[in-house]
């Protein structure tokens, strides 16, 4: 059936805006011309975007480690829609947010263009091809992501963002013509510029006005202006600029993320014929090279995680709500940046990073003209494969830069826009006589020769011309921010320039030149572009004026960059892959968060030195040597077991910055006590369990809405008889939904559980797992059902 496209949903004062999201068909294998329109695609399956297909199959080994063992192939989509015939007067445009990858559209049997990169938003005006009236309209994608070992990490399969269709009069702003700038901000006064462009299908001229409307987060209006009347000629296109002025405005920052909201209204007499309606903030920024970073006047330490763009068993189709719940675990951390690696994140992700108050680096490109090793049976594994972004660079670059920061530029949070990460790797596929050997971050296990120069790969002195090429592009976009890279090896870059061509520069784990850049560069902004969770990265900003910033690797665990089968992911996150919280989390909240916290962790005395070996439970043999260790930002930490203390530290005066304790289990409690500066008192203690197991399920949404799209999380934890969790053992737990819901994935966090994403069955990881869940468009009461192998279950409705 066509979706009808009414005129009383997402109408916005002369433009019509239509999520169309749902109802598409979708087949996982190509066919021979499913472009054309009149195809029976009656038995295609009915999908909701957004839709990642690599997350519906099976792990494959055939796969490759780098995407996380999951599928790739080639994919189709349709969508039937009819069009009021109230609208034959508009033009017509349907905008895809991201599609994974080399997508190609149609509009009724007529094809419309491709669209390589899969990380680009873009639009196409279908106009000429629509129906109106009783006719229905079918578009038609074909994804084709064939090569498996085109990233580095999960890229996702097919339409994985959402599609929006638009209406607009014949006269409109342009896509992404709308430019909102602060060219003067103070505590006192803030001025904002806003550039339009405009354009005029129409055989004749027009005479139009154009209108700004600033108002605050109460919808008050702060301050207005309306153009002189101006004309635009026939089948042309003209830019016109206004400017506004607020008294006092409130600033934006980490800690306080107020938003205005800027309305624009072209007209022609009383008549408004377009509109734009966005978020901004107001906020005055500059990097020193001595000083730092400095935002509305004061220093600011950017404490910053680099993420990837996929949600564990949701792949690459991650609802706003879902990124909500991790960017409020990640800010309650302490952090206040993000770096989005490699790529162009959701439309939606920026919008959560200007309301909740983070400092976002954007990010265009992880290649440039050379192929980068795409690592497929584990990393570091030869021989790598060489497919990916390189092929489309040299016809696509300036359109993806260019359209990633005509689309993002009008979010405050953005304050750097990034031209590319690690394109200087050593050997990858760059080198330079320079350095007869060249070492990069990830090479421990490399062989010697390949990490020889060798005069038959590209000379590093080119990504210097690409630079400044780049650079340009950006410039031309948008003048008020930076230009970054994240450079793995500076140590060549300062040689051949590339470093110069930045208006700052990142260095990716390079703590141990920053001292080198302020003693040749005096005047050069460098700071930590990704970095370990080691606390001797954070001391190399922490305790140095000049280095601005730490971005962590990573932020949240992510599908890909697998070391080997079976391991389906990278653990390098705070968070894992179900969002649930790592002990690696509080010991950053230890370290970056203002508010006084304390957790306990404990580990067998012989699990010390494993990477992920801390746990959340008080459960062992009697007797057993063990490790607890306290995490806390305030004075000093005393512990108690059963009752007993086991002395005070200061977490500030050991060397790691955390307190520990060596003791033998002895079954009870065990008790952390902090005080800060101003003696008042925290506690988190730690219980034996028993052994009885219960199910507990929470969720903070209350209720779904039902239009099909709505999300919820359920969190489902182990616990004993008296709600103490139980982090040491683990229940295979099956997932039922009843009503007006559909189970979209199970995730537990576990590196190694190659259960298919689409499974209902789940084993728990150290106690917890995550469900998720999508309504049922036009339905009602949504019951979830979890069950153990024993029968015992709980429930939770919305």
């Amino acid at each position: 059936m066509a979706e009808k496209i009414l005129r009383v949903r997402y109408k916005i004062m002369g433009r019509i805006k239509e999520k169309i999201n749902r109802d598409w068909k979708f087949i996982r294998h190509d066919q021979p011309f499913p472009g054309y329109k009149g195809i029976d695609d009656s038995q295609w399956e009915t999908i909701t975007l957004p839709h990642d297909w690599s997350v519906t199959e099976d792990f494959d080994q055939k796969y490759s480690s780098g995407t996380g063992y999951l599928a790739n192939g080639v994919g189709w989509y349709r969508k039937r829609f009819t069009l009021p015939e109230e609208y034959s007067h508009k033009r017509v445009y349907v905008t895809f947010e991201g599609v994974y990858n080399h997508s190609q559209v149609w509009c009724n049997s007529s094809y419309l263009n491709k669209r390589p990169s899969g990380y680009s938003s873009f639009t196409y005006d279908i106009t000429d091809f629509v129906n109106f009236g009783s006719s229905d309209n079918v578009i038609s994608v074909r994804v084709d992501h064939k090569d498996s070992a085109d990233s580095r990490w999960f890229t996702g399969s097919g339409i994985y963002r959402n599609v929006y269709l638009t209406m607009t009069d014949q006269v409109h702003l342009k896509e992404y013509g709308v430019f909102v700038t602060t060219p003067d901000v103070s505590r006192h006064r803030a001025q904002v510029q806003v550039e339009t462009d405009l354009i005029n299908h129409m055989t004749k001229e027009k005479t139009l006005t154009l209108e700004a409307v600033l108002s605050d987060s109460d919808g008050l209006s702060c301050a207005q202006v309306e153009s002189a009347p101006f004309t635009i000629g026939a089948d042309d296109e003209i830019s016109h600029s206004l400017s506004l002025s607020v008294e006092n405005p409130q600033l934006w920052s980490p800690d306080h993320a107020a938003l205005y909201t800027i309305s624009v209204r072209l007209k022609e007499s009383d008549r408004i014929l377009d509109s734009y309606d966005g978020n901004m903030g107001f906020r005055f920024f500059h990097f020193d090279p001595e000083k730092g970073f400095f935002l509305n006047g004061d220093s600011l330490k950017m404490k910053g995680v680099c993420l990837h763009h996929d949600a564990g068993c949701l792949g690459a189709a991650v609802p706003k709500k879902v990124w909500a719940k991790r960017l409020a675990d990640l800010k309650d951390a302490g952090c206040n940046a993000i770096r989005c690696s490699h790529n162009p994140p959701a439309p939606d992700f920026l919008d959560l990073c200007d309301e909740m108050g983070f400092l976002v680096q954007d990010e265009a490109f992880d290649e440039w003209e050379g192929v980068k090793n795409k690592w497929w049976q584990g990393h570091n594994v030869y021989p790598p494969r060489h497919f990916g972004y390189y092929e489309d660079f040299p016809e696509w670059h300036q359109r993806d830069l260019q359209d990633m920061v005509k689309r993002d530029r009008n979010h405050t949070s953005i304050i750097f826009w990034s031209i590319g990460n690690e394109i200087d790797y050593p050997n990858d596929p760059y080198c330079h006589p320079s350095f007869a050997q060249m070492t990069g971050n990830n090479d421990e296990n490399k062989p010697e020769i390949e990490r020889m120069y060798d005069p038959n790969k590209p000379n590093a002195e080119h990504l210097v011309r690409i630079s400044k090429r780049l650079v340009k592009l950006v410039k031309e976009c948008d003048s008020t921010r930076p230009v970054t890279a994240a450079l793995a090896f500076p140590e060549l870059s300062n040689i051949t320039g590339l470093s110069e061509s930045l208006d700052i520069v990142g260095y990716n784990y390079k703590e141990q030149c920053y001292s080198e850049a302020a003693d040749k560069w005096p005047d050069r902004v460098v700071y930590g572009s990704e970095n370990s969770k080691d606390l001797e990265a954070w001391q190399a900003v922490e305790n140095n004026p000049r280095i601005c910033a730490q971005f962590l690797w990573t932020g949240i665990d992510f599908l890909g960059e697998a070391q080997g089968w079976p391991v389906r992911i990278s653990a390098a996150g705070i968070l894992d892959c179900g969002g649930h919280k790592k002990a690696s989390y509080y010991y950053r909240q230890s370290l970056w968060s203002p508010n006084p916290m304390v957790m306990l962790t404990t580990m067998k005395k012989v699990d010390r030195e494993l990477y992920d070996g801390e746990v959340f439970h008080w459960n062992y043999s009697e007797g057993e040597s063990v490790v607890i260790r306290g995490y806390s930002n305030c004075e000093q930490v005393e512990l108690f077991i059963n009752g007993k203390s086991e002395g005070i530290q200061n977490p500030r005066e050991n060397k790691d910055r955390y307190t520990e304790w060596t003791t033998a289990y002895t079954e009870g409690t065990i008790k952390a006590e902090a005080l800060d500066i101003d003696g008042n008192k925290y506690g988190y203690e730690l219980k034996t369990s028993d052994d009885e197991i219960n199910i507990h399920l929470h969720s903070p949404l209350k209720k779904l809405h039902y239009d099909g799209e709505d999300f919820a999380e359920i969190d489902i934890r182990l616990q004993d008889s008296q709600g103490n969790p139980i982090n040491h053992q683990d229940q295979k737990l099956s997932v039922q939904i009843k009503g007006g819901a559909v189970l979209m994935g199970l995730e537990s966090g576990d590196p190694q559980d190659l259960t298919p994403y689409y499974s209902h069955q789940r084993s728990t990881y150290r106690g917890r797992l995550k469900a998720y869940i999508r309504s049922i468009h036009g339905a009602r009461n949504a019951v979830v059902e979890v069950r153990n192998e024993s029968g015992a279950k709980q429930v939770i409705a919305f």
